[in-house]
């Protein structure tokens, strides 16, 4: 899962005391909180168990008790709400008519559908918990998921505590629990011929590209001097080429241009070498034709969510492709060495004398907000995992689906936004440096998403439902990735396991209609047909 910052810490009053405190699996490597054995150990007993605090952990917990079941939410970190409440709350809603139930619930009590801060997210989602009565279990790795056959009856987490319960939810970002399961997945990009699509595997498109020819050489125009940091010696696949890479993950900055803002810190570690791809870009063009917008890059500079923008830019590109299969101890490293770059380069480009000066004198107009994140010296808690680990199961949402030129009947809620990717790798084509990866590709309209997605096959794991990480193509999930659609996926998963339940029968036996009346009833929204009268209604 994701891990709390460290070496933020460095920078605050508090560091020292903070970090003496805190106890190390292994020489060198820092935990970002102590995490004592259970004391006595619990067993936890209920109806339904939920691994991952993310938007859709947080819903399936609540729509179980709601429909007068016992939930646990077994949470890594210290907060719930996934990237809604690290600094993610420049929505991606797509439709925002296709968005309804719990979600839209959200929303509502948050008081906006885009921009609130990640505190008030945060906020919104206990009180939501609390509200429901869900148990909720603070700083819980997961070790073990112990099976009697196809069929789940506990989970084991490192501290020594256990959940039992009849049902049990995966709402990881990376497939943690599925994968322990002995659920089917993929990570990576497939080949366009695996599912005769045409926007998968390696892409070299316009969108998040360098806009001037850049030299990818330490000395310019001599191969011989080796490549700068942060491209890829391999040459460019064929386009529609599969492969293992994932899309880059980032931190979004919750940025704050008041006189109270923090300043970037200097991470420790901080390797200028990293950025000397960047600098030649920026030289690549005039001063004034930066603008540190989405369109222009090399990044977002602006109040609240800031993203990456641009090839070189927040997005730590090849950085993270062990994620999805790594331990926690390899994570926390991997988290970390994100920590170093992006704020690394927050530094550079606010200190660094060989940076145009009136660029500097603009990034250094902006800095991190005092009152978010405040455990983490106003840095998010929490890394964007755009891509993990991906289920298998008897139905894979693909890029027909997005197109709405394959509709499965059994929808249990509706995505809408651009197929979308972030790079993955820069290469070298005919001697400059290309961004690899990007795709924006926009759907037609909102589109269903398959029932059969989101449980795994019944031989695998016959109670077990999988409402972020869900059976999709890399494509394909770039579309379904965002928050509102895990908590849309959240309600109605968590809907198919109390009737799974009461029905006394595997999630892969739950009658759809029944469960298509009772999302309906409580308000999602499963059809586009719903969604447009709405839009059009005045």
């Amino acid at each position: 899962m994701h891990r709390t910052l460290l070496r933020t810490l460095a920078c605050c009053a508090v560091a020292a005391s903070f970090f003496a405190s805190l106890s190390a699996a292994e020489p060198g490597l820092r935990h970002y909180y102590p995490v004592p054995a259970a004391n006595p150990p619990q067993t936890i007993t209920v109806d339904v168990a939920i691994y991952g605090g993310t938007p859709g952990g947080v819903a399936t917990a609540v729509q179980t008790q709601r429909l007068g079941r016992t939930a646990a939410l077994a949470v890594f970190r210290k907060h719930v709400g996934g990237l809604t409440s690290a600094g993610l709350t420049a929505t991606d809603l797509g439709k925002a008519k296709a968005i309804g139930g719990f979600a839209a619930e959200f929303f509502g009590r948050v008081g906006k559908w885009s921009g609130f801060r990640p505190s008030e997210a945060e906020h919104t989602f206990r009180t939501l918990l609390d509200e429901a009565g869900a148990k909720v279990f603070y700083e819980h790795r997961l070790q073990e998921v112990v099976k009697d056959g196809n069929r789940i009856t506990a989970l084991v987490f490192e501290n020594g505590n256990r959940i039992e319960a009849k049902m049990f939810v995966d709402a990881t970002y990376e497939g943690d629990l599925f994968a322990k399961a002995g659920a089917s997945y993929h990570i990576g990009r497939e080949a366009n011929a695996i599912y005769n699509e045409t926007i998968n595997g390696v892409q070299i498109m316009k969108g998040h590209q360098f806009r001037f020819p850049v030299d990818p050489y330490k000395t310019v125009g001599d191969a011989q001097s080796g490549l700068l940091w942060g491209i890829s010696p391999e040459p460019a696949a064929a386009p529609g080429t599969g492969d293992k890479r994932i899309q880059a993950y980032n931190f979004r900055m919750w940025l704050s241009d008041a006189a109270d803002r923090l300043p970037f810190p200097k991470p420790a570690g901080y390797d200028r070498t990293r950025y000397e791809l960047l600098l030649r870009y920026l030289k690549s063009a005039p001063e004034d034709s930066w603008k540190f917008t989405y369109a222009t890059g090399p990044f977002q500079l602006q109040k609240g969510d800031s993203n990456n923008a641009g090839p070189v830019s927040t997005d730590y590109l090849a950085g993270n492709y062990t994620w999805p299969e790594a331990d926690h101890a390899t994570r926390e490293r991997i988290f970390q060495d994100h920590v170093s770059y992006q704020q690394g380069m927050m530094w550079f480009m606010a200190s660094d004398e060989a940076v145009p000066p009136t660029l500097r004198e603009r990034v250094r107009g902006f800095g991190l907000t005092p009152t978010e994140f405040q455990e983490t010296g106003g840095w998010p808690h929490e890394l964007y995992v755009r891509e993990g680990r991906r289920l298998v199961s008897s139905y894979v949402m693909t890029e027909h689906n997005c197109r709405s030129t394959i509709v499965p009947e059994d929808s249990v809620g509706l995505a809408s936004y651009t197929m979308d990717s972030h790079n993955t790798q820069r290469v070298i084509v005919d001697g400059v440096v290309r961004a690899e990866g990007n795709v924006e590709i926009a759907v037609p309209h909102p589109y269903p998403i398959s029932y059969r997605s989101v449980v795994p096959k019944e031989e695998q794991c016959a109670n077990l439902l999988v409402p972020v990480s869900l059976s999709s193509t890399h494509i394909a999930f770039g579309s379904i990735r965002m928050e509102p659609v895990f908590m849309i996926l959240g309600q109605s998963v968590a809907t198919a396991a109390v009737q799974a339940i009461e029905g006394g029968h595997s999630v892969q036996k739950v009658d759809y209609a029944k469960l298509r009346a009772r999302l309906l009833a409580d308000g999602q929204i499963l059809d586009w047909k719903a969604g447009a009268a709405a839009e059009k209604a005045p």
